[in-house]
């Protein structure tokens, strides 16, 4: 009977202090943060790196195409960012040129930039032409933007009261040197293209199905303006319509197979938390706290209460978007045309809350090999514009846009 009462006691106190140390270790584990669940993954090619470039819009651009082509059954290629980048250097010089200086002559673009490149001299594989041809093994543009500029520039002061025959072709030389001619003809996969077969041949893309969509309103919705955004230098349209269709498009366009480019702002200081796989747009709202919280707040400053908002130890509340605040942000800089990326797919965080699966040109940057989810109030407050094929538009908005 001792023994028992021993033994007994001997289980409740080992019991206890399992009970104790469990508790103890809970309360030394750290917030896990968000963990997300995918409910949408649409086919996509490997994540690459832009690295030092400025050559965000290409990467998406041709990544969003290169899941097109995945969507209509067609084979995995890797295409050329360069290649589209030494073409578009070359067009926005001639613009640049013909308006005295007055373009954004820079190493940023759009969307429109990469079809409208395809559309007029077609496209190769990254295989056929990587554009390293200045002893580095990834993008490295510095040097090369910066003598682009120069030479246009001195080519707009016109020293000689009238320009030479040859400038373009000096500006062409300048890009042959650093990115490599451009292959008039090659062999791929053991048949023989030009950059034009290629594109109508192998790729396959009608460049023409292809739309820019935006919501602002400072112009009229259901109808096409010029985004007034620097890197739109070649003054292409893009649609207008209002916030809640936009979101609309893109969701529609997800669950309907259909991959979505995105170009946005990431100077939001949620976006830097996508090195953790996560952008958002918290709010602090105060009426969420326990009494002890907000006394904690109060005596924060305003850099420490910014600190503790983005440190993303957990989900947190996010403003609510809208049509007003969006054009606000719009008109005071404080949303401006960073990036261009590629929504891929949906997933929910543990509490339930749906997020955009987003793929990045940043290479493997984070715990998510590249890519990162952003909540859908950023993705509402922070657009500037999205790019889709038409029939990843919901009937009833076609209509509207005489689509």
């Amino acid at each position: 009977m001792k023994l028992r009462v021993i033994l007994a006691v001997l289980f409740m106190a080992f019991t206890a202090s399992y009970v104790l140390a469990e508790n103890g270790d809970k309360k030394d584990k750290k917030p896990e943060g968000y963990v997300f669940k995918d409910e949408i993954t649409l086919p996509a090619t490997p994540v690459k790196n832009q690295y030092r470039s400025g050559t965000c819009w290409s990467f998406s651009g041709l990544s969003f195409l290169e899941s097109e082509m995945l969507r209509l059954g067609k084979p995995v290629v890797d295409l050329s960012e360069m290649f589209i980048v030494w073409h578009s250097y070359s067009e926005k010089a001639q613009k640049d040129v013909r308006v005295h200086g007055s373009l954004n002559f820079s190493a940023g673009g759009a969307f429109h930039d990469v079809t409208n490149v395809i559309r007029d001299f077609g496209i190769v594989p990254e295989s056929v032409y990587d554009g390293l041809n200045y002893g580095e093994d990834k993008h490295v543009h510095g040097e090369m933007d910066r003598v682009l500029k120069q030479h246009v520039d001195a080519v707009i002061e016109n020293k000689n009261r009238k320009l030479s025959t040859v400038w373009l072709e000096a500006v062409e030389g300048t890009l042959n040197t650093y990115l490599g001619e451009i292959p008039q003809k090659f062999e791929y996969e053991g048949k023989s293209y030009t950059p034009q077969s290629f594109a109508s041949d192998f790729v396959g893309l009608n460049m023409d199905d292809y739309v820019e969509i935006t919501s602002f309103s400072h112009h009229p919705f259901y109808s096409k303006f010029i985004l007034e955004v620097p890197d739109n230098w070649s003054w292409d349209e893009v649609y207008n319509v209002p916030l809640n269709e936009m979101e609309e498009i893109i969701d529609y366009s997800l669950n309907n197979g259909f991959t979505v480019a995105w170009a946005a702002d990431v100077s939001e200081k949620g976006f830097v938390s996508s090195n953790k796989g996560v952008a958002v747009v918290p709010s602090a709202k105060t009426e969420d706290m326990s009494d002890a919280e907000i006394a904690r707040w109060d005596t924060l400053s305003e850099k420490d209460r910014e600190k503790e908002l983005y440190k993303i130890e957990k989900p947190v509340p996010e403003i609510v978007v809208t049509q007003e605040m969006r054009q606000a942000a719009f008109d005071n800089y404080s949303t401006t045309d960073d990036h261009g990326m590629h929504i891929i797919g949906t997933a929910k965080d543990q509490e339930g809350v749906t997020f955009y699966k987003v793929k990045n040109s940043w290479g493997d940057y984070n715990k998510y090999k590249g890519y990162f989810y952003v909540s859908k109030p950023y993705v509402n407050y922070k657009t500037t514009c999205i790019m889709v094929h038409k029939d990843a538009i919901p009937q009833s908005i076609r209509e509207k846009l005489d689509l």
